[in-house]
């Protein structure tokens, strides 16, 4: 294959008719059965093509990856864990590799061949259908390219700004290739999402299915906190442009490079004044769906709206959500995430350090000496008198999981069993001992082998809160009174005391630092204030995919590097080991690192149970560590190969990320 051709691998494109698949080349033209010229061009067309791109571009449930869909997301950070530990803390695991990974633009450059082709179709004139519907499908586009160029940012910082399709040259697609400092991704991001705010619709669907106004400017607070909070724990790194060793700075098109205020200071307020301005805009529009106190055990139990909000059929009744994915069994498009609330989240459980996290319904920290803490030698006394949110979705042994009996139910049980630690299946196994029910739907009928169709939040104004509220303390130190109010509706929902001085006062941040690695930034404690911020998105956003790209804007994994973290689930060691006794006699309970049947941690290791120190061939026994090239991927050394004259990948325009090598199969070097 002649070099152009793979170089072209930098970019795919779109195939277009009645439905779409991928194609590696990035010169040729959507192939349809009419000619480019006359597609997209008429409003069915657009709305078809954008229809194509959401469940590609988007975060919703999958039968593929976990079972447990977006809520198994959050495994392997310190507040939820897979059975099976996680490489990228395991320094010297996670290696560059030769080929693959995440660099490559084909959703993006499908994203750019409708922009290049439909809007100036539609400045022109040109386009047959309803304006306000075309403006809506051109609205969904740009905010698509920003919302897959939000994932490029957070994997390798700074990365290709490309707007336009381009030709079949090698000169021009290597000159593509060159890196844009992370900060002026981020604009373009935002640049993106402002023009989707100025075409996108209030509402363009009574079901909530497709991109609002209120999407864009949601995604708009997530993408400026995620910069600011960035560029302020990394400022004077190599991780943000011109900060010590900064690897952009070695190539001349970088070379001299000034930020567009000045400095990184102006940088860090611009973002996080947008965070502020674009969260205010959803949190004050939209309200809270109500929490009643009631976990629903019986059918003559009132429901509960916040509750059912997570695990409902039908979304579209929900204030709070702002976008859903609809499945349907008819269509055969369906998940296994039902299934999974009711027995162990596909092998995906919360930690010791997330059920710690969550306060005491009078707002203060477990600790606490005033705080009623009941302890947690039985799961029933880790939700009494807690955060409602954790007394509500953390499952405990004799609830009910199926109120409503289905001939469709093919498997489930009525009942939550006892934690089912001792399974050899990954999936099967709750691996932590704590499982949650959120997600949960009581109807029987979504309880078949992956056959079930509740839908997917992918966004819920819930999140325009918690943006306003950090944003405004990184910006200025205070809570104000608008963050003040988000807060207290927060808490008030949670039935916990919205007396949130109460809970700084009573703060101890060398506790909390045992069980969260967002008590730290930069290897430092941080202030009780802004770490109660954090505990609250922590809890309102519990399982909900936010947790990895939190720990790493706010720096939050450097102490790792020297102090490695162990992961625990439940207090397995006591009288909850009765649960695992066997009628004959003797226990299902196996330990001992030496043995190959082991099941469970050891008790002279902790009381409570530690997935990743059951055997002594487990790379994570001694526990999590961090190298600090960990917060960015490493780019594979066949980008670099196929963008440089002759053999020497020194001279591609691509810089690797820092402290990753330019050999493949080695770990990194800091």
């Amino acid at each position: 294959m002649k070099t152009t051709s793979i170089l072209k691998k930098i970019a795919g494109v779109l195939m277009v008719g009645t439905f779409f698949a991928c194609n590696d080349y990035l010169d040729r033209e959507p192939l349809t059965m009419v000619t480019p010229e006359n597609y997209l061009t008429e409003e069915s067309q657009l709305a078809s093509y954008a229809n194509n791109l959401y469940s590609t571009i988007l975060v919703s449930h999958s039968n593929s990856g976990s079972g447990y869909g977006t809520y198994g997301m959050d495994m392997h950070t310190d507040k939820m864990a897979h059975k099976n530990y996680d490489n990228r803390y395991v320094p010297g695991q996670w290696k560059v590799a030769q080929s693959g990974g995440s660099w490559s633009f084909d959703m993006i450059y499908s994203c750019n061949y409708f922009i290049q082709n439909v809007v100036p179709r539609w400045e022109a004139g040109g386009l047959e259908g309803d304006e306000t519907n075309i403006k809506q499908y051109i609205g969904e586009m740009y905010f698509l390219r920003a919302f897959e160029y939000f994932k490029k940012l957070q994997e390798f910082g700074d990365f290709p700004i490309i707007k336009t399709t381009l030709p079949d040259e090698k000169e021009a697609l290597t000159e593509a290739s060159k890196r844009s400092p992370r900060n002026e991704v981020a604009r373009a991001i935002i640049s993106d999402l402002d023009s989707a705010i100025f075409l996108l619709k209030d509402k363009p669907d009574d079901k909530k299915n497709r991109i609002s106004k209120n999407c864009a400017l949601l995604v708009k607070s997530r993408v400026a906190l995620f910069e600011g909070t960035w560029l302020k724990y990394f400022k004077n790194t190599a991780f943000v442009p011109n900060g010590e060793g900064w690897p952009g700075k070695n190539k001349d098109y970088n070379t001299g490079y000034l930020y567009p205020l000045g400095d990184i200071d102006k940088e860090i307020d611009y973002f996080l004044s947008l965070a502020m301005e674009s969260a205010k805009q959803v949190a004050d529009a939209i309200p809270l769906v109500d929490n009643n106190g009631v976990l629903q055990q019986t059918l003559a139990d009132p429901t509960n709206p916040y509750f059912d909000m997570f695990g409902a059929e039908d979304m579209s009744g929900f204030s709070e959500v702002l976008l859903w994915r609809q499945y349907s069994k008819g269509l055969g498009v369906t998940h296994g995430v039902v299934q999974m609330a009711q027995r162990g989240n596909d092998g995906v459980g919360p930690t010791r350090g997330m059920v710690n996290t969550f306060l005491m319904k009078n707002g203060l920290p477990i600790y606490n000496a005033s705080s009623t803490y009941a302890g947690d030698e039985e799961i029933s006394q880790v939700r009494e008198n807690r955060d409602g949110r954790l007394w509500l979705f953390l499952k405990e042994p004799g609830q009910t999981n199926i109120l409503y009996d289905s001939p469709e139910n093919t498997h489930g049980t009525i009942k939550e069993p006892v934690p089912d630690i001792t399974n050899g299946s990954a999936g099967w196994s709750y691996s932590t001992g704590y499982t949650l029910r959120k997600g949960l739907n009581y109807d029987g009928k979504h309880c078949g082998n992956f056959l079930g169709y509740t839908g997917s939040i992918i966004f819920r104004a819930a999140e325009a809160y918690l943006n306003y509220m950090e944003a405004c303390y990184e910006k200025t130190g205070t809570v104000d009174n608008v963050a003040s109010g988000y807060w207290k509706q927060l808490r008030n929902r949670a039935f916990v005391d919205e007396d949130y001085n109460k809970t700084i006062a009573a703060t101890n941040m060398s506790e909390e630092a045992k069980f969260d690695w967002g008590a730290y930034s930069a290897g430092q404690l941080i202030d009780p204030v802004l770490y109660n911020i954090r505990r609250e998105r922590c809890s309102e956003l519990m399982a909900e995919g936010f947790r990895y790209m939190d720990l790493k804007r706010w720096r939050s994994m450097d102490q790792l590097v020297t102090t490695p973290y162990h992961i625990e689930g439940f207090r397995l060691w006591g009288p909850m080991q009765a649960w695992y006794d066997k009628p004959e006699g003797g226990t299902l309970l196996v330990y001992g690192l030496d043995d190959p049947t082991a099941n469970v941690s050891a008790p002279s290791i902790s009381s409570y149970l530690r997935p990743y120190e059951i055997n002594s061939k487990s790379l994570a026994l001694n526990g999590y560590k961090w190298s600090m090239a960990h917060y960015l991927a490493p780019i594979a050394i066949q980008h670099f190969m196929i963008t440089s004259p002759g053999d020497d990948i020194s001279n591609s325009p691509i810089y690797q990320n820092p402290g990753w090598p330019l050999v493949p199969n080695q770990g990194p070097t800091m």
